[in-house]
């Protein structure tokens, strides 16, 4: 099984659920399911407690949708997200970033109001948590 590139100068919107996800995102994501040899899962994005600044990001592969999923599929890349945490990332973007200092999937939310350092862990408005988004952070 190959792995096709999407073209860098598109985005693709994964409109029902509000969530974009860019070129080097639906690359890499494809890489890992030919990696791991699992062509029938899905990406399953999550937002849970905790973390530096009170909520925190999740990634996972998946078979199954959930019952109250948002299931949406676009160019071969299938993406979950439950309801509670879609209030969240309604409007967010998904990237994959490779750099020195390693690489990851980074999501950019516009609900969030502070950051960590890190950028695995966020919060919003009225929720406690980290006052700025300039604080230092225990994510190893």
């Amino acid at each position: 099984m190959s792995v096709v590139e999407a073209p860098e100068t598109q985005m693709t919107e994964i409109e029902e659920a509000g969530i974009t996800l860019l070129p080097s995102a639906v690359n890499k994501f494809r890489a890992l399911l030919t990696e791991r040899n699992l062509p029938d899962h899905a990406l399953r994005v999550f937002v849970a407690g905790g973390g530096c600044s009170g909520m925190q990001y999740g990634m996972a592969l998946e078979r199954e949708a959930g019952e109250f999923d948002h299931v949406v599929e676009q160019d071969g890349v299938k993406v979950l997200v439950d309801a509670t945490s879609m209030m969240y990332l309604a409007g967010a973007t998904i990237d994959y970033v490779d750099n020195l200092m390693g690489g990851g999937f980074r999501i950019e939310n516009p609900k969030a109001v502070s950051t960590c350092g890190c950028g695995h862990s966020f919060r919003t408005t009225g929720a406690g948590g980290a006052s700025d988004s300039s604080g230092g952070c225990g994510h190893q």
